[in-house]
């Protein structure tokens, strides 16, 4: 049994690795000052960070609380509001970005009311930002529920006992015991936020300087330069992995 199950894991480990090291390796190095120089891959890298950090700050704003519902609330439809809200999750990200489409854009019921105040979000860098929200806010909500569910209330009885208030509790007790839930949600939305490709050429396009992401700028200089496509990769790829060293809880 201990063989099979050894067997197993090199092999889903020779899946899941070496198409990483693959692309590492394959990556024309030496064409890196080029592909730089192009201006294509500073911008789109440098807008990437852009939406994603706006992705996982957004997220966090309306994500606290809806994980804080969810976990602390027992209310009718509460089943349904979650599967809702971590519906975008599993969602073929094209899927969501067309959804988004539909709902935001000029013929959406909300893209209607926004665009009578003078607001259109299609093909803009905040739909690049909504798109990265609405597919990796998510993560977020379900590692924060997790940390939420696993936290001993005690701790809070305890420091209400003390004569704490609600926001000392919050601050002092409650979100220190939420570190680790908070720093891996964190870290996989952004890291998703970081990849997102087909929810925001759906929603927000492919347009250089405004709403071509990393992601985006990859897919097009494979049509016609796979070697810089494969270098671009790389280089997102460590930015990626720096994310998960640089946030996983110590």
């Amino acid at each position: 049994m201990r063989v099979l199950v050894t067997a197993a894991a090199a092999l889903g480990a020779v899946l899941l690795i070496v198409p990483l090291l693959g692309l590492v390796a394959e990556s024309p190095w030496s064409e890196l000052p080029e592909l730089w120089a192009d201006g294509v891959a500073p911008r789109a890298l440098g807008l990437s960070i852009l939406v994603s950090v706006a992705a996982v700050t957004l997220s966090l704003g309306i994500g606290a609380p809806l994980a804080w519902l969810l976990a602390r609330n027992r209310f009718r439809g509460r089943g349904l509001l979650r599967s809702l809200v971590t519906l975008p999750m599993v969602l073929p990200p094209v899927v969501a970005g067309v959804a988004l489409l539909a709902a935001l854009g000029p013929t959406g019921p909300l893209g209607r009311a926004l665009a009578g105040l003078g607001v259109e979000l299609p093909f803009t860098t905040a739909a690049a930002v909504l798109a990265a929200s609405f597919v990796s806010a998510p993560l977020l909500i379900t590692a924060l529920e997790g940390g939420l569910n696993q936290l001993d209330r005690r701790y809070e009885q305890v420091a209400a006992a003390l004569g704490a208030s609600r926001a000392q509790t919050l601050l002092r007790v409650v979100l220190p015991l939420l570190r680790p839930a908070l720093l891996g949600g964190r870290a996989r939305c952004w890291a998703r936020a970081l990849g997102e490709f087909g929810a925001t050429i759906a929603f927000a396009g492919n347009l250089r300087g405004v709403t071509q992401t990393a992601p985006l700028a990859i897919y097009e200089l494979l049509q016609t330069r796979p070697d810089q496509a494969f270098l671009l990769g790389a280089l997102l790829l460590a930015g990626a992995f720096g994310i998960f060293v640089a946030a996983r809880p110590r």
